[in-house]
């Protein structure tokens, strides 16, 4: 089983959108997301993704201690300050880490975008470990 983990500094929008993302098009990876200082759901998240059918209504925002990061096989930053922490951590060496740095969206429009921009992602992401 394949193992995803997402990492945002809040785990309220980037992360969860890749969680959710990513659950719907490999159902049967085991997909985690967790911030080094979450902040809870953001409802701008889960209304951007609602408008493309897909429902994060249920996820909740978790510490990165609070995930076995440990286990991943991928982890994915998603943040420049979660990067650099992520980075000084002890990962084991199957673990294979990238960085998508997503601009933090504030607006409507910014979290549709960094939506379709981690969907796209997301699809490269999938066509390259399969």
């Amino acid at each position: 089983m394949v193992m995803v983990l997402f990492v945002c500094t809040g785990n309220a929008a980037r992360s969860q959108m890749a969680e959710g993302w990513l659950k719907n098009m490999k159902p049967g990876f085991t997909v985690l997301s967790a911030g080094t200082n979450p902040e809870g759901l953001s409802s701008r998240a889960v209304k951007a993704m609602q408008e493309v059918g897909l429902d994060v209504s249920d996820q909740i925002s978790k510490h990165l201690d609070d995930v076995p990061w440990r286990d991943a096989d991928f982890v994915v930053t998603l943040c420049g300050s979660a990067n650099e922490i992520c980075v000084a951590m002890n990962w084991p060496e199957k673990c294979v880490r990238e960085h998508w740095p997503i601009a933090d969206p504030d607006s409507d429009d910014e979290y549709i975008n960094a939506r379709d921009e981690i969907r796209d992602r997301i699809k490269d992401f999938v066509n390259r470990i399969i």
